[in-house]
Parts: structure tokens; sequence; C-alpha cells
């Protein structure tokens, strides 16, 4: 299994925007073969950065994701509300207690 951890920073007026994006793309990305869950944070010092952490079987679970028309039409939504370029992480496991 792996984790990935993308940080997103937008412009606070675009904040509203991306979390209906989520809202209305949360329930189907987690539903995509191979996701294991789906998480969105908020910095707690900076509003404006999130971050979402999503579980998945495989590298290429995730890989088909992020060739899906799903994932196409959500980051193009997304991407033009940032303000800074993101940044994406797949990690695994070391240890979890």
């Amino acid at each position: 299994m792996i984790t990935r951890i993308v940080k997103l920073s937008f412009e606070e007026k675009n904040v509203a925007e991306f979390l209906k994006i989520f809202e209305n793309s949360k329930h189907k990305i987690r539903a995509m073969s191979g996701c294991n869950g789906l998480e969105l944070l908020n910095d707690i010092h900076s509003p404006s950065v999130f971050f979402t952490y999503s579980k998945w079987n495989t590298e290429q679970d995730l890989n088909n994701y992020r060739d899906s028309e799903l994932f196409k039409t959500v980051w193009a939504d997304t991407k033009i509300l940032f303000n800074d370029k993101p940044q994406a992480w797949s990690v695994n496991s070391v240890e979890a207690l």
C-alpha cells in the first residue's frame, strides 16, 4: 500500500471554490479501484493551504486514477485556483503505531 500526499496552496478568494470541487468529487475519487482512503487536511496556520492524503493498493492504482477522466477534470478545475506550485509525494509506511 502507498500513501499519496499532495500540498495545495490557494488564493484565499479561491478556497470556497476548491472546497466545492472537493465536495463534488471526493466520493468518486474514493470509489476508484484501489483507493482505500481519502482525507483532506487544512494547515492550522495557513487556512488557504490544504493537503490531500490518499491510500492506494499499488502505484498502478494511483496512476490509473491520475490517468482517468475524473482526475483530468478535477485537476483542470483546481489548478487554476492555485497561488503556488503544488507539491506531491508518494510514500510507503515504514512503521505505524
